[in-house]
């Protein structure tokens, strides 16, 4: 389907809540966030035509373009892909929810164009690209010594503490993990990557989906078994992140055997119930870590967020208390390990790793109800 010849950019506008000179309609006090709206000819020129020397990377969305518009600093430049159908939903949703969200842990929305067929999304350019293109990778993960890692941990938890509590919007992720959390020149963390989010009512607390979409290794199993997500399937994403940025490794980077782990957190809880947990730690931080009581109560704290049941999980709130309290943690119960009856045979679909990002954790899942 052509997406432009079913909504044109006066339709698509006013669904965004935008007048035609880039100003949200809702919003008349001199704060609030404008956005810019560029024509194709300025993206197009901004990124040399789209040239493959400027392009950033591919997602489910379309390709993202490294681009430079009159005026303007560098900026990213998220194009959708005309063959995507759910690719317009997630444009539409993406637009509507960062455009109202301002906060220094978030990606700021700049711009959009909506001309004919093309749809694109104009962000702030984050130069040092993703976490996992430093995470995983065995040089540049030096980079991240542990005062970094536990600021970017922090940075995440305060993100989502916005928009789980804090923002004028009650906003549920839905897809955090490491390629969505980008990062600037000088390494402060912004959550990107909004395609997937919800919007909660002030007294919801959670909800349940037909289509059950995201990265497989980071998916609550409420939310990959039966489809039900709140802001404690954010807390099992950010669990799993958590580990993977302690451990220096992916979560899915095991093999399932008669003698090794099924995933980064069965490795993780099993050697925390022996008591050998510094041996899960990045040897890259070095010994000074395995003594760092701040390193082994997070460790904790992570496990305490990947629990099989929302219930015994903590919020974003009691995280940020617990990483940086003295008082004793609860002790863990054994976690989620995906090994489940799920609710119906999940079609699997590979995207490709990222170009240059060091990423190869890009399996989404997703499961359609039958009817």
């Amino acid at each position: 389907m052509r997406v432009g010849s079913t909504i044109n950019q006066e339709m698509l506008l006013r669904e965004l809540g935008i007048d035609k000179r880039g100003r949200h309609r809702r919003s008349a006090r001199k704060n609030d966030n404008e956005l810019q709206i560029c024509s194709f000819e300025s993206v197009a020129l901004a990124t040399d035509y789209f040239s493959d020397a400027n392009k950033l990377g591919e997602g489910g969305f379309g390709p993202v373009y490294k681009g430079r518009l009159i005026h303007w600093e560098e900026v990213a430049i998220k194009r959708l892909s005309i063959a995507s159908g759910q690719g317009l939903v997630e444009f539409k949703n993406e637009a509507m929810l960062i455009a109202k969200l301002q906060h220094t842990n978030l990606v700021k929305l700049i711009g959009c164009c909506v001309e004919k067929d093309e749809k694109m999304l104009i962000y702030e350019y984050m130069p040092n690209k993703s976490l996992d293109y430093f995470l995983f990778d065995p040089l540049r993960k030096n980079v991240l010594d542990w005062t970094l890692r536990f600021r970017i941990m922090e940075g995440i938890i305060q993100g989502l503490l916005y928009l789980h509590k804090y923002s004028r919007l009650k906003v549920i992720h839905r897809d955090i993990k490491a390629s969505n959390i980008l990062l600037d020149e000088d390494m402060n963390l912004k959550i990107s990557d909004f395609g997937m989010a919800r919007i909660f009512g002030a007294q919801e607390s959670r909800a349940n989906t037909r289509r059950v979409a995201g990265t497989f290794g980071y998916m609550s199993p409420e939310y990959f078994r039966e489809g039900l997500f709140s802001a404690k399937s954010d807390v099992f994403s950010f669990g799993v992140l958590m580990l993977e940025i302690i451990c220096g490794r992916k979560n899915n980077s095991f093999h399932h055997d008669s003698e090794g782990p099924l995933n980064l957190i069965v490795h993780a809880w099993n050697l925390f119930k022996e008591n050998r947990i510094g041996e899960v730690i990045d040897q890259s931080l070095g010994d000074s870590a395995l003594d760092n009581p701040q390193v082994l109560r997070c460790v904790q704290v992570a496990l305490l967020c990947v629990q099989e049941s929302a219930e015994d999980r903590p919020n974003m709130l009691d995280v940020l208390s617990m990483i940086y309290g003295n008082n004793a943690l609860s002790l863990p119960k054994e976690p989620a390990f995906y090994d489940g009856p799920r609710r119906s045979s999940p079609e699997m679909e590979l995207e490709l790793p990222e170009p240059g990002n060091g990423s190869d954790n890009r399996v989404t899942i997703t499961v359609m109800e039958a009817r």
